[in-house]
């Protein structure tokens, strides 16, 4: 029976060693001291920003590069606001029809959702994109209201929206 080769891998955690550590150093050092023969140098801010891409490099190693750049902003997608519409469905004089059926046309999707009037004529939908765009109508019977549209670039929470059905 072999004995399995069991691998091994160990970090150098030396300041100076690897990628980081040769941008550190070069940063206390002339840069002609790195490059002596050279006739173009970097500048102490090229090397600085060099350092800051170099870092970031090594921390994309241990954490995806979304994460790093979400970060800072992760206070901020807690109090991620939805938008709701809701409304009622009338008849051409304001009367309320009670078991209409209310669609809602995701623009990004092209998926339909749908509701059922109340008995006051009442609909809502819940939980919508700010950033899509609808299309909202209402049909009962073999009657149907004109299409509105929401456009995401209304930034508007709280949408009401009558939908008249000629019957």
């Amino acid at each position: 029976m072999k004995t399995p080769k069991l691998h091994v891998f160990a970090w150098n955690l030396e300041p100076w060693t690897g990628l980081a550590g040769l941008i550190l150093k070069s940063m206390t050092t002339s840069p002609r001291a790195l490059h002596g023969d050279s006739t173009r140098l970097i500048s102490k801010s090229g090397l600085k920003l060099a350092l800051v891409f170099g870092l970031l490099a090594t921390a994309s190693a241990f954490a995806p590069p979304t994460r790093l750049l979400a970060e800072p902003l992760a206070g901020q997608a807690r109090g991620t606001a939805q938008r709701v519409v809701h409304g009622k469905v009338e008849d051409k004089d304001g009367a309320s029809i009670k078991g209409a059926v209310v669609y809602l046309k995701d623009g990004r999707t092209n998926s339909v959702k749908s509701a059922i009037a109340d008995d006051q004529g009442g609909f809502r939908f819940v939980q919508l994109s700010l950033n899509t765009d609808y299309e909202i109508w209402a049909q009962s019977d073999e009657h149907k209201s004109g299409t509105k549209a929401i456009s995401s670039f209304d930034s508007k929470v709280d949408i009401t929206v009558t939908l008249k059905i000629d019957k």
